[in-house]
């Protein structure tokens, strides 16, 4: 969908300052910032740096001072869910940190159409992150910023689709990396590179009954696809199953059209296969099963792209054009 750059925040850790507690330990406001904040030692930006917080990541309001608040600042470094779900991108050195930092830009669970201002905030970031040499931070504010507006307004009308947009952009990143490592071509899904799923799962759980639910789903579906599939019809099989599968759980999903697409296209993949196996009978099968795939598109959704391309497919198979390799004659 989306390629992001690389999250890297860099935190300044002075030895003669102690660290925070835990946030939970902490009373007080929850918020974010929506630009890069300093932390200080005081209210005044002559003392002594204490760290960085970049938009998304999370402070405690301890106090407030004029034009300073005083926080506990990156106690979401602490937030983990499960073992194996570390914070995106994050410096292995940050820890929580209390100070002063100064009242600009300050979005907290009280503040007044709080949930648009951290959604447009998000929107901007996720729009930097798509851009050629985008901002460092761009990838993981947007994601930490979707995520705030998620948990901090839970009842807002952007909440669900908030949620989905933080995991989505996590999933993409994590795949983009992926796709660097040799594994991730190998056949068997179960020897490709492991994503973290839990912020799909998550949202599918949670969201269920609507679109933000059949959009995590279908992004859950890459763990279940083959690599290369070294022009074998085993794969390309097994993800037609994939995708059909998919389909006739969320059969009015943004993503429906797409899934059938790509189970179609398999079938016509299977059709040059068998037939270089000289396989006919599976051949037949498989092109009798692309023809219902169109049909089914034809009648569910008659304007997509997709189903254009659906019926393109099974007009190259009828004329008995390879779908896979080569089509030259």
């Amino acid at each position: 969908m989306r390629l992001f750059a690389c999250l890297s925040v860099a935190f300044l850790l002075p030895t003669t300052f102690a660290a925070a507690q835990s946030p939970n330990q902490h009373a007080g406001e929850r918020a974010t910032v929506l630009h890069t904040a300093i932390v200080y030692v005081d209210a005044d930006a002559n003392s002594q740096k204490v760290s960085e917080v970049t938009p998304g990541h999370e402070v405690v309001i301890v106090s407030r001072s004029g034009p300073w608040v005083k926080v506990f600042a990156n106690t979401d470094v602490e937030e983990k869910n499960t073992d194996d779900e570390p914070e995106f991108a994050e410096n292995e050195n940050a820890v929580p940190r209390s100070g002063w930092i100064r009242n600009k830009g300050v979005v907290s669970t009280a503040t007044p159409n709080g949930d648009r201002l951290l959604y447009g905030a998000a929107a901007s970031a996720e729009a930097d992150a798509a851009e050629p040499h985008a901002p460092k931070i761009a990838a993981g504010s947007a994601h930490l910023l979707y995520r705030r507006v998620a948990e901090y307004f839970p009842s807002s009308p952007l909440a669900g689709e908030s949620a989905w947009r933080s995991a989505d952009i996590r999933w993409q990143e994590e795949k983009f990396d992926a796709r660097t490592l040799p594994s991730y071509r190998d056949p068997d899904p179960n020897n490709r590179p492991k994503l973290y799923q839990d912020a799909l799962r998550k949202v599918v759980k949670q969201q269920a009954g609507t679109k933000y639910a059949a959009l995590a789903a279908f992004d859950l579906l890459d763990a279940k696809l083959c690599g290369d599939w070294q022009g074998l019809p085993k794969c390309p099989a097994l993800e037609s199953e994939v995708y059909e599968k998919y389909a006739n759980a969320y059969p009015d999903g943004p993503k429906t059209a797409e899934a059938l697409w790509n189970a179609a296209y398999r079938q016509g993949v299977l059709v040059t296969m068998y037939g270089a196996e000289d396989n006919t009978k599976r051949a037949d099968a498989a092109a009798q099963h692309a023809h219902a795939l169109r049909d089914q598109m034809l009648a569910k959704f008659p304007a997509s792209d997709y189903t254009a391309r659906a019926q393109a497919l099974v007009y190259r198979v009828e004329q008995g054009i390879a779908i896979y390799g080569t089509d030259r004659d």
